[in-house]
């Protein structure tokens, strides 16, 4: 416990692509916890697109980010050194982290972990991406049994789990996501019932072939292109949930307001995005549900994990290739 080693911003990605030089690796000393801080060594990290959005601050739902701040970011940790009643050295615990090997955070800020089940799955499943899901889903989508559901970005780890949310309720699931393999696991391993490839092109053509009656509840993680071709697919009284917008990630910038839009008046259907921090004195509840739904076996995650700090930007990238099958984490270090 000598070096910290540590990425700090150091550039604004507005309107472009990703690019390594955004970061910069510094190596620093370990901060002393004060009253009621601990150490913590970072043990993995998790990656989400909004990442992009924070170096280039938009949105307003979150404090802005400066140039040299540590770069932002969720993860897995154990405690170190504790001078706070609320931790022991030891503990496992999730919280904002930032990309860094160490980091000294007041214990208020961290939740300690139960000892059952993959610690991985609070940066996912059981995190802000089950969380995600089934607020999403549930308060903004409010599915009917027997209403077909459409997920894009159906393979992420996001996607992934509103999918099977859905299906436990009842309805008819199609996935979106990109190449053969990605759509056979939705079907044969999550149990979608149909998935659309994308990059096979005519996405209403293949949808029309599988929801006939037009989509109830389109889940969009995409935006863009996608996004408009969908809205075009939609039943009456639709309900379209706004979830992110990878293809705006990616670029930086807001895309053009989709063509179809029009169709929400011909349909009477509602439109609406959300911030999961809307529903946060609900998470407890929310946490117990989806851990039951994975004990039956009913919810079920995979994991995209990449090695070592130094790897960090090009784990977040991967995000906007399209490389990642799973919730995209960094494993870091071993821990005690």
């Amino acid at each position: 416990m000598t070096v910290n080693r540590q990425w700090l911003i150091n550039g604004r990605p507005n309107g472009r692509a990703l690019v390594v030089d955004d970061f910069k690796w510094v190596e620093g000393d370990i901060a002393a916890p004060g009253e009621g801080e601990v150490v913590v060594r970072t043990l993995y990290l998790a990656f989400d697109p909004a990442q992009k959005g924070w170096m280039e601050n938009i949105g307003g739902y979150t404090a802005p980010t400066e140039i040299g701040d540590v770069m932002r970011g969720s993860g897995l940790a154990e405690v170190v050194t504790s001078n706070s009643p609320l931790l022991r050295p030891g503990d496992r615990v999730t919280g904002m982290l930032g990309w860094r090997d160490f980091a000294t955070l007041p214990a208020k800020d961290l939740l300690k972990l139960p000892d059952d089940g993959p610690p991985t799955a609070h940066l996912g499943v059981l995190g802000t991406t089950g969380l995600t899901a089934l607020f999403g889903l549930q308060k903004i989508g409010k599915p009917f049994p027997g209403d077909t559901v459409v997920v894009t970005g159906a393979a992420g780890a996001t996607g992934s789990v509103v999918g099977q949310i859905a299906k436990i309720g009842g309805c008819k699931v199609i996935g979106v996501a990109g190449g053969a393999e990605k759509c056979r696991w939705l079907v044969d391993e999550l149990g979608f019932d149909a998935a659309v490839d994308y990059k096979a092109g005519d996405i209403r053509g293949q949808m029309r072939e599988h929801a006939k009656g037009g989509i109830d509840v389109l889940w969009d993680n995409v935006g863009g292109a996608i996004l408009n071709d969908l809205l075009g697919e939609i039943a009456m009284h639709a309900r379209v949930v706004i979830c992110g917008g990878i293809s705006r990630y990616q670029l930086g910038q807001m895309p053009a307001g989709p063509e179809n839009y029009f169709n929400l008046v011909f349909k009477r259907a509602t439109m609406e995005g959300f911030i999961l921090t809307d529903f946060i004195g609900e998470f407890p509840w929310a946490r117990r549900r989806i851990s039951a739904w994975m004990r039956d076996g009913r919810l079920r995650f995979k994991e995209d994990i990449q090695v070592g700090l130094e790897n960090a930007p090009r784990t977040l990238m991967r995000l906007f290739e399209g490389a990642n099958f799973g919730k995209q984490l960094l494993k870091v270090s071993e821990g005690s």
